[in-house]
């Protein structure tokens, strides 16, 4: 899927004012539009200055407006977005790896975070809020492309944790996610996400995330289901399905190739997993969600 999907690597390119493998620093947005879903790779924080926007995640469209932020986490699916002509903002992306190095949002209670910024993932900021924003972008922005110095690196690092813990205050403005204490079983579920995110195609079998996390299916199911809710099977055909619905929205692959890359065993197979789990034939679901873009 690697020509759609948006990195740090190629597409930020062409929109950023500064980008290197880690961060980018992103101010215009041209050529918007867009008829084809893209897959988010990295992390993403927009706040709107002036203007407004319309970006559609998930297949749900959502309103920015002055003093909204948008924040996308990996692999979440952008699909048609339009902007104003006087849309102002400023974007942060930052890479998985990054972000992870970082190690000041990702606590245990992962998951719990994901799934609120997956249900609401427009947060409006107070005036306060917006301007702590802009003045670390700047500052970071103007650190990075300002002239080489011997700890650059680091004091970028400080300056973008600090942002990232006062974006973790913001966020316990609309739900406790304070840090629980560790736990194995925690960890466990950690590892196993990040491995099953990170994986494509991915497998839908359970003792396949087991083994290479040297455990029982059923100790893994279980683990899954004390920290999330669901189990590991439920949890790895949110995932697939996901992928099933990234891909029937690509105009350019037929069903059968769809079926391939995701290492079905064979359409009839793909077919009745696609009914079971989106309600429709593949075919049926394309041409439902292919008939709403237009």
């Amino acid at each position: 899927m690697e020509e759609n999907t948006i990195n740090l690597n190629n597409n930020t390119g062409n929109w950023a004012v500064y980008s290197d493998e880690r961060i980018a620093f992103v101010e215009n947005l041209q050529n918007l539009e867009r008829v084809e879903p893209m897959k988010l790779e990295h992390f993403l924080m927009m706040v709107c200055l002036r203007g407004q926007a319309t970006v559609n995640i998930e297949g749900k469209t959502y309103e920015i407006r002055p003093h909204d932020a948008l924040i996308c986490h990996p692999n979440i699916i952008l699909g048609k977005s339009s902007a104003s002509m006087d849309l102002d903002f400023r974007c942060i992306c930052l890479s998985k790896d990054y972000l992870q190095q970082l190690s000041v949002i990702t606590p245990d209670n992962t998951w719990d975070v994901m799934m609120f910024l997956e249900k609401s993932p427009v947060l409006a900021l107070t005036p306060d809020e917006v301007k702590g924003f802009c003045l670390y972008y700047d500052l970071m922005r103007s650190r990075l492309m300002g002239s080489p110095r011997r700890h650059r690196k680091e004091l970028v690092d400080a300056l973008l944790a600090a942002f990232l813990y006062e974006f973790s205050d913001v966020l316990d403005r609309y739900a406790d996610f304070r840090q629980q204490p560790y736990s194995a079983g925690s960890n466990v579920f950690r590892n196993f996400l990040s491995l099953l995110s990170s994986s494509y195609p991915k497998s839908r079998s359970v003792s396949y995330y087991a083994d290479k996390l040297c455990l029982t299916p059923k100790y893994l199911s279980t683990v899954c289901k004390e920290v999330s809710g669901e189990t590991a099977s439920e949890l790895i055909n949110r995932y697939v399905v996901k992928d099933i619905d990234f891909l029937l929205k690509q105009r350019g692959r037929s069903i059968k190739e769809i079926c391939n890359e995701l290492e079905f065993p064979n359409l009839s197979f793909f077919g009745r997993y696609v009914k079971k789990h989106l309600g429709l034939s593949p075919k049926q679901y394309r041409e439902k969600v292919l008939g709403k873009e237009r």
